[in-house]
């Protein structure tokens, strides 16, 4: 019982210290927002296109609203010795990974949505299956968050959090599928996409939205729920191996 205490503690924390700041609120809003009117205006072609760019613009905002919280929280928090005290906690070292990281899952699931609140506006999104997509934004904003974790554990500057950030989002936004299908890149570069989580999530997202996925829903599901245990586990091992001993 006491676990979860700390455990529920150290996210109200997290969301007090940082994610239901003002600002961070409104960047959550206006970025997502940011993308969604830059690519209708890019793509002219109305809101008869809108779901071919939902998946895209979703992942997106998950992907940079996950990865620059957490990178940057935990580096920081590291720098200042606060994340030191928290090791010091008598909890398992992997539910206070799980408490540092549950905000920034939250905050990518609700970055998610802003697009397709704008959307509602002016398109009927009753077509789309909403019980599919919902479970891939989930997956989605973990895996993007356990990214921002692995690179926060993997440098020791704030300023090195994000340019090591750019280094996974920014080749992910053109070869994950996300605003153009994978099949029309280069095939000596195609296969560079499928290293990365972002992919089986926008092509479970364009399954959901445009029936447009490339391979099995299922299969996605699970290469996606790996990412996630497989970067969780790799943080856990650096952050016992470079902080703890």
């Amino acid at each position: 019982m006491k676990t979860w205490i700390a455990f529920w503690n150290i996210i109200l924390k997290d969301m007090r210290a940082y994610y239901l700041k003002p600002p961070n609120i409104s960047w959550g809003i206006i970025f997502p927002l940011a993308w969604t009117g830059m690519f209708f205006i890019r793509s002219g072609g109305g809101f008869d296109g809108v779901l071919d760019l939902l998946p895209g613009l979703m992942a997106i905002s998950i992907l940079f609203g996950t990865t620059s919280m957490l990178a940057v929280t935990v580096t920081f928090e590291k720098k200042g010795k606060s994340f030191d005290r928290l090791l010091l906690a008598p909890i398992p070292l992997g539910v206070l990974m799980l408490a540092k990281t549950s905000g920034a899952i939250v905050f990518g699931i609700a970055n998610a949505f802003v697009p397709v609140a704008m959307a509602c506006f002016f398109f009927d999104l009753s077509r789309v299956g909403w019980l599919t997509a919902l479970p891939a934004v989930i997956l989605i904003a973990v895996s993007s968050t356990f990214l921002g974790l692995f690179i926060a554990v993997s440098v020791s500057e704030v300023f090195e959090a994000q340019t090591f950030s750019n280094f996974f989002r920014f080749p992910m936004i053109f070869l994950c599928g996300l605003f153009f299908p994978i099949e029309r890149l280069p095939f000596f570069i195609k296969p560079l996409s499928y290293i990365f989580p972002l992919t089986y999530g926008a092509d479970i997202l364009h399954g959901a939205f445009n029936r447009a996925h490339i391979m099995p829903l299922g299969l996605d599901f699970v290469l996606l729920g790996a990412f996630c245990v497989f970067l969780f586990l790799w943080s856990y091992r650096n952050i016992k191996k470079r902080w703890i001993m």
